[in-house]
């Protein structure tokens, strides 16, 4: 191998006077000094396999993450320049004020919103600030560096290439980015569960006036606990993210190594895409994976010794704080009857084709002022109260070393390790295993300190609703005695601490579908954490039902390999469809002369439904007949039913993962949620037992490629998220779901044993030859056989090597 990667670098690049052989896993930083570029510019090697997957090598941190930039932009240049335009709060410049943001980077409406949020976290230095830092609070020198690099390696791109994705070709908004572009970007992904959900509010949020000063009007309304907490819900219960993943300890195992299966749900078009690559440094960093745009390390892979993945958690990565005003100016607040001014951010954005916007923004020692969590429901600033938002992670950085922790890593140990030094996973749950043949799960995450004592003692009367009820907490900010407070192994205040994370180690399998942490194991539940984590004995969705089902058989089966997750992966199960397809088709044969009335009062010939969804075989394959009946048929029974109707057992927190189970067939909306289905069908032109792939697809180089899987709602493992156009004839384009598969494990060789999938292809440029490659692989069920060691990726017959350079 030395020779080989001696030859390589020397003869086809020249990039490095020596090079030492790659470890069989990547050894852990020694604390060693980043090397200082050479005189001749930032450099590393690019050699790019099948599918245009590229593996980088470098022989520092900051020419790593050179290569890295530089092959995003190949990539991804139209997407990221994007989301700089959004980070930089000139979209209302370049698109116009009032077009719809986004999305990728905050949960802003409008471009005016966004640019107003963005503008005002660059003029308040916010970003530089977090990078003055010392580490783990800051970033560490690596990962400065590979901002640094990754910076420089997009722009030299730039500077060399013409962009021929008409999505931004000729565009004068693609410009040049900065290490603060790159910082931002990450500041932004940190706080997308929290300030980056209430931009509409923050940009909004206005002292009162007038009558609404004197408590009248309807900005003074008190807001209804339970509605609160339904918002709640649904602000941080669909996130517009998800993931499933497994891992498997080595006794269930053919040979006593770990197994990782990670299948994260992200959007497929825009800034929230995975990326794939490998990064090497020889004798230091060696890792192949995920990482979402615009980031310079790896967000979910592996390495020779441990894989990762990360699931969206149900921990509530923001609170509220209730403030007393000083009655004689709503601009100030009190604190243990103490005056302190709100701090007043005022922030000019530049428009399209119209004047400069210039609005205020309200900040308090707990964060921004905020008005509402939705339009239905208002938090009102009166004279004499008003609420603001604390989130932790609007100043944490620490995502990239973490994650680079993780790359580092040779076991679960030092995977845990990296969580408990750096701390700064914001929104999801870490899984992984290792070839040692060990498990871990943990929900380390960034949470505000909100104990189960605190909330109680310092609650605010609606506090008292929503903290049981959804784990958002609303305290009382006018009590000095209810600040967060400290761990002592705690980053900083006013965040939990290592050791009070939901940790499941070493079971024989553990496994998490958004759900809560209860259930990572059915025989192991984790019961002891604070409410703000998440519920214990509460239904489970029906995703983690059928996830546990299917990995507590695989694990009780035993002798696993990495085909048996490539399986798991697609088997498609529909465990709603299992728990009710029958007795709907029973239900449906019933009905006098095969009718059932609908919702608008006409009576429904359903009986063609009966037999389709008898014959049904309880899959979301593409070939599969009455699956898309069974789908939209199970959304609108949903909707019909009241939860506590729908089945005739209900819930038991004693048997978790059976119940409730049972379906009520005699409730009253079953019978018109079956009707209006198969009219929305027929209106749409689509027969009762069209397959379901020739109408859920993706449209690539001009022709539809069926793509499987189905809702997570329906239980479905392998999620497919389409969207439903009535006028347009059925499901639009797949726009969310599975995204960077992995199914990883170990044999007796040196190299990992993985098996990826990028489900929506690397680029989105559709010039590009690797815009739908592994789209197609996908549709057919297929998987890329990963080319981890120095053999394997000499040895693609796809192999191009290209040696990138900053020109000076």
């Amino acid at each position: 191998m030395r020779s080989r990667l001696r030859h390589l670098v020397l003869g086809a690049t020249a990039l490095f006077t020596a090079a030492s052989a790659l470890p069989a896993a990547a050894a852990p930083s020694q604390g060693r000094a980043e090397q200082h570029p050479s005189r001749d510019g930032l450099s590393a090697v690019v050699r790019y396999t099948e599918y245009g997957i590229p593996h980088i090598l470098a022989k520092n941190y900051t020419d790593l993450g050179f290569g890295t930039g530089w092959a995003q932009a190949a990539d991804e240049v139209c997407t990221l320049a994007d989301g700089f335009v959004t980070l930089r709060g000139e979209r209302s410049r370049h698109f116009g004020a009032d077009t719809a943001a986004d999305g990728a980077l905050s949960g802003a409406r409008t471009n005016l919103a966004s640019d107003l949020y963005f503008r005002g976290v660059r003029e308040s230095r916010t970003v530089e600030k977090v990078l003055a830092e010392p580490a783990p609070v800051g970033p560490s020198r690596e990962v400065r560096g590979m901002m640094r690099g990754w910076a420089a390696g997009y722009n030299a791109w730039l500077k060399k290439n013409k962009t021929t994705d008409p999505a931004c070709a000729g565009a004068s908004w693609v410009r040049p980015v900065t290490e603060l572009d790159v910082a931002a970007r990450g500041l932004a992904l940190a706080s997308i569960s929290g300030e980056g959900r209430f931009v509409d509010t923050i940009t909004t949020a206005k002292p009162p006036t007038g009558a609404t000063s004197a408590g009248s009007g309807p900005s003074s309304r008190q807001p209804d606990a339970k509605a609160v907490a339904k918002a709640a819900d649904e602000l941080w219960g669909d996130s517009g993210m998800g993931s499933n993943a497994v891992a498997f300890r080595g006794d269930t195992t053919a040979n006593g190594s770990g197994l990782l299966l990670g299948n994260p749900h992200y959007p497929w078009e825009g800034g929230r895409r995975f990326w794939q690559s490998q990064q090497t440094i020889p004798g230091e960093l060696n890792v192949s994976g995920g990482s979402l745009l615009g980031t310079p390390a790896i967000s979910v892979g592996f390495n020779a010794q441990v894989a990762w993945s990360h699931t969206v958690s149900t921990g509530i990565p923001a609170s509220f704080h209730r403030m007393n005003l000083d009655p004689a100016d709503p601009r100030t607040y009190l604190v243990d009857g103490k005056p302190e001014r709100m701090r007043k951010r005022t922030v000019t954005v530049a428009v399209k084709d119209g004047a400069p916007v210039t609005r205020t923004q309200w900040w308090t020692r707990f964060g921004p002022v905020v008005t509402s969590l939705n339009s239905q429901v208002p938090l009102p600033w009166t004279s004499t109260t008003a609420y603001a938002l604390y989130d932790p992670n609007a100043s944490n950085l620490r995502f990239s070393d973490t994650s680079l922790g993780f790359s580092k890593a040779r076991s679960t140990d030092e995977v845990l390790a990296s969580l408990a030094r750096h701390q700064g996973i914001p929104w999801v749950n870490t899984i992984a295993a290792d070839r040692a043949g060990h498990s871990l799960y943990t929900q380390s995450q960034v949470l505000p300190r909100i104990t189960d004592g605190l909330a109680e003692r310092c609650s605010t009367e609606l506090g008292r609703t929503t903290y049981p009820a959804s784990g958002i907490a609303i305290l009382d900010g006018s009590r000095g005695d209810c600040a967060l407070g400290s761990d002592p192994d705690a980053v900083g205040p006013g965040i939990f601490g290592p050791a009070r994370m939901p940790t499941l180690k070493n079971a024989p399998y553990v496994e998490n579908s958004n759900g809560t942490a209860w259930m990572t194991n059915a025989d192991r539940p984790i019961t002891r954490y604070e409410r703000v984590f998440g519920t214990v004995g509460t239904q489970l969705g029906l995703r983690t039902r059928g996830g546990i089902e299917d990995v507590a058989a695989m694990a009780d089966k035993g002798r696993l390999t990495v085909r048996d997750l490539q399986r798991q992966q697609f088997a498609n199960r529909v465990p709603a469809g299992d728990l009710a397809a029958e007795d709907v088709a029973r239900a449906c044969a019933a009905l006098p002369g095969g009718t059932a009335t609908g919702s608008d009062g006409k009576p429904v010939d359903v009986s063609e439904a009966c037999g389709v969804l008898k014959a049904w075989d309880r899959t979301m394959d593409t070939g599969s007949r009455g699956a898309l009946l069974f789908d939209r048929f199970w959304r609108r029974l949903e909707q019909a039913v009241p939860p506590g109707q729908l089945w005739k057992v209900p819930f038991s927190a004693a048997d978790p993962v059976r119940t409730p189970n049972t379906l009520n067939t005699e409730a009253p909306g079953l019978a018109t949620a079956l009707a209006d289905t198969v009219e929305e069908l027929r209106a749409a032109g689509i027969a009762l037992d069209a397959p379901l792939g020739a109408h859920q697809f993706v449209v690539r180089d001009g022709k539809r490629l069926p793509v499987p899987g189905g809702a997570g709602q329906l239980g479905v493992w392998n999620v497919i998220q389409p969207t439903w156009d009535a006028a347009g004839g059925g499901y639009t384009e797949v726009p969310f779901g599975s995204s960077h598969l992995q199914a990883v494990g170990w044999d007796g060789s040196r190299c990992p044993v993985a098996r990826t999938l990028l489900t929506y292809s690397q680029s989105s440029n559709p010039e590009s030859p690797h815009f739908s490659d592994q789209t197609r692989l996908f549709s057919g069920e297929k998987w890329v056989t990963s080319r981890f060691c120095e053999k394997d990726i000499l040895s693609s017959p796809k192999l191009k090597v290209v040696r990138v350079h900053e020109r000076r």
